[in-house]
């Protein structure tokens, strides 16, 4: 579960910013929290803002983080610069570093990892764990200096510190080194976080869970809820192996076609194993629809999945991050999730992190969204709701929460966040219309 995420020095974003998961003293909806030990953590958190306030920025700033911690052992070779984004409508922030810190829960231990970077450096990283509740330092670092409390372990330290780079993370870079303890921190990150995946990705997605039923099973749920008149999806799936440039698909150009077909030729003569191959993987998604015979007879007809429309392939495409973070309790992470989505189809997907008889694994959301209907605090609760809004005169972005604001509980969020009361709103006079 995600507690906390700090960012600072990104994009739009100059000072600190937190995105907190725990949840403040409020007394509606408590059935949806999730716990750990004695604290209330939020199942979900909806960002809203005008056009260009930053919201966006929230996301890419935790995709960024993410996907760095995940791959900086691989993608950071000695001249690679680092990819963050500093803000840069000031003559000293882009030289400045830029700052990510995680505070998470995974396997029932707390933990707090952070780093701060330049373009061409890590300047500082630390994780620290608390398996007894105490919190504890795993390593530290301050350039290339490293500091690690404990004793033990002492030679795949120094090992360690020798093979990290200047731009490298000591903590990614631990990982392939077989280091425990940032083996059992990395776990969240590597597996305990789904980024949302465009429509287009729909037959990759088939590809990736061909073998896993539920999951197909749930694109299929997903596409029925949409309430579309799909009834079914059925799926073709194959894997087969390239031997001949005939066995190519068609849409395949010609060129790429000579191409593999000589890899393969190359491979199969120079490999000691006589299985050596090429395989291509195909699929095709077909939806089906009640129709009416020429007899007058209600009957089922097939449709391609591509002519579905937009907002059933968007949800679709978005069935298997859900249902794979509420079957393991993780992170799903969505940029303006009501795109091609009706208001309703957005509900319906928060509602099952929001209700304790779909989300039974501690699951969790953060989404960006226009939806005011959210605002009703049907769903949501007020410490849900935060804003990203930008300074017309600094252009820097700010992150904020409706419960900062002192007003009752039963205030209308939504009527309120409309007439500018929370900021994060378009400053435009619409025409009057007689």
């Amino acid at each position: 579960m995600l507690v906390e995420f700090k960012f600072s020095n990104y994009r739009s974003f100059k000072d600190e910013s937190i995105l907190s998961m725990e949840a403040v003293g409020l007394g509606n909806l408590k059935q949806s929290l999730l716990k750990y030990k004695n604290t209330n953590i939020l199942p979900s958190a909806a960002i809203y803002g005008k056009n260009g306030g930053g919201k966006s920025n929230v996301i890419r700033a935790f995709w960024l983080a993410v996907q760095f911690i995940r791959n900086a052992q691989r993608t950071q070779h000695e001249k690679a610069g680092i990819p963050v984004r500093p803000f840069l409508l000031d003559d000293y922030s882009s030289s400045q570093a830029t700052s990510f810190e995680f505070t998470y829960i995974s396997d029932d231990i707390k933990y707090v990892y952070g780093f701060s970077a330049t373009k061409q450096r890590i300047l500082s990283e630390f994780l620290k764990c608390a398996p007894k509740g105490k919190s504890a330092s795993v390593f530290s670092r301050e350039d290339q200096t490293f500091t690690f409390p404990e004793n033990r372990d002492k030679r795949i330290k120094e090992l360690i510190k020798g093979a990290v780079a200047p731009n490298q993370l000591f903590f990614a870079v631990a990982c392939t080194m077989n280091f425990e303890p940032c083996i059992k921190a990395m776990k969240w990150f590597r597996e305990g976080i789904y980024f949302s995946q465009d429509y287009s990705d729909i037959p990759e997605q088939i590809l990736e869970n061909s073998e896993d039923q539920n999951i197909l099973s749930a694109m299929v749920s997903y596409a029925k809820s949409a309430d579309v008149g799909i009834q079914d999806i059925k799926f073709e799936i194959s894997n087969n192996p390239i031997d001949d440039i005939n066995n190519f698909p068609d849409e395949m150009p010609d060129s790429l076609k000579r191409a593999l077909s000589d890899f393969v030729k190359a491979i199969s003569e120079t490999s000691v194993s006589a299985e050596a191959s090429l395989k291509v993987g195909e699929v095709k998604a077909t939806s089906f629809h009640k129709g009416i015979s020429k007899n007058g007879d209600s009957q089922l007809f097939p449709l391609d999945i591509a002519d579905e429309s937009d907002g059933t392939r968007k949800l679709i495409a978005f069935s298997p991050a859900i249902e794979k973070a509420l079957l393991t309790g993780g992170l799903f992470v969505v940029d303006e999730i009501e795109r091609e989505l009706h208001p309703i189809l957005v509900s319906y997907i928060v509602s099952k992190f929001q209700s304790h008889h779909t989300n039974k694994n501690n699951a969790q959301l953060i989404f960006t969204t226009h939806n005011t209907e959210l605002l009703n605090l049907d769903i949501l609760r007020k410490d849900q709701i935060y804003f990203a809004d930008k300074s017309r005169k600094t252009g820097i972005s700010e992150l904020y929460s409706a419960s900062d604001f002192s007003t009752p509980t039963s205030e209308n969020i939504r009527k309120g966040y409309l007439l500018g009361k929370y900021g994060a709103t378009p400053n435009v006079d619409p025409e009057v219309v007689e």
